[in-house]
């Protein structure tokens, strides 16, 4: 498999990236696109998008939001309305940037509520399926009361130092800029399911049971109010991370869910 690591410019910012397999200009199969969660970069997806692209045969792009691992930082603090301003401007100026035209979307967290605002909120041109894990659409108290607790102790808990080994000098910018947003009072009212009923593609959800920072009230709220096709896989032993606590499982959904649509050969819209 084709493995390429570098940084696409998009928007007047540089933001670390890596291809896997086919680039979009040698092929009319739809990109993978992954998107990462709150704390996440390119290389904490670990080896999961070498399985998937290995396992269907399609491209991917992995890459890392801006204020993310080897990505150029931002300004803190991060506004409440973050994740919007992701999924109206900054993934449509990635997906520009990089020559994507028919992708899916593989958000996990954060990075599927971003794709849920790309999907409902913007044209979304040529966007064929969404995938996410673990996302949300409106704050829950006991996610709230996570974040808080991990924020208390970050340096103490040696989560600092882990964070550090994939962010590097970007370390306190991803976890400040995450942790600022969701414990700033005004989360409380975050809400982003205006955008379902204009999300018009397929969507596979994956939640785990144990997940401490949303519960399957995520999950109902988004199969109840999408205008397309929605399932839902709920994964028991399984906390927020589906693609690393139940790696196998999720791995095989994906596959299933990936090869269904890239065979029906989706019309871009």
């Amino acid at each position: 498999m084709r493995r390429e690591a570098g940084f696409v410019e998009a928007d007047g910012h540089r933001l670390e990236c890596l291809w896997l397999g086919p680039r979009p200009q040698e092929t009319d199969a739809p990109t993978i696109v992954f998107l990462h969660e709150g704390l996440g970069c390119v290389s904490l997806w670990r080896d999961f998008p070498e399985q998937l692209v290995a396992a269907t045969g399609l491209g991917a792009l992995v890459y890392s939001r801006l204020g993310y691992g080897r990505s150029d930082p931002c300004a803190l603090p991060r506004p409440v309305r973050y994740m919007h301003d992701e999924g109206i401007d900054g993934l449509p100026a990635l997906l520009r940037a990089a020559g994507i035209g028919r992708h899916i979307l593989v958000g996990h967290s954060d990075g599927a509520s971003i794709a849920l605002v790309y999907a409902g909120g913007t044209p979304a041109t040529g966007l064929e399926a969404l995938i996410l894990e673990a996302p949300h659409v409106f704050a829950e108290e006991m996610g709230l009361a996570s974040i808080a607790s991990i924020n208390a102790d970050y340096a103490g808990s040696g989560l600092r130092d882990r964070l550090a080994r994939h962010h590097g000098d970007n370390v306190d910018v991803a976890f400040r800029g995450w942790a600022g947003a969701w414990l700033h009072p005004d989360f409380r009212h975050w809400n982003l399911e205006a955008y379902l009923p204009e999300v018009r593609v397929p969507s596979l959800i994956i939640q785990g049971e144990a997940d401490e920072y949303g519960t399957v009230a995520q999950c109902d709220a988004i199969a109840r109010q999408t205008g397309a096709e929605t399932s839902v896989l709920m994964l028991p032993d399984c906390g927020h991370a589906p693609h690393r606590d139940q790696p196998e499982a999720t791995l095989q959904a994906m596959v299933r869910f990936v090869r269904a649509i890239a065979g029906r050969g989706v019309a871009a819209r």
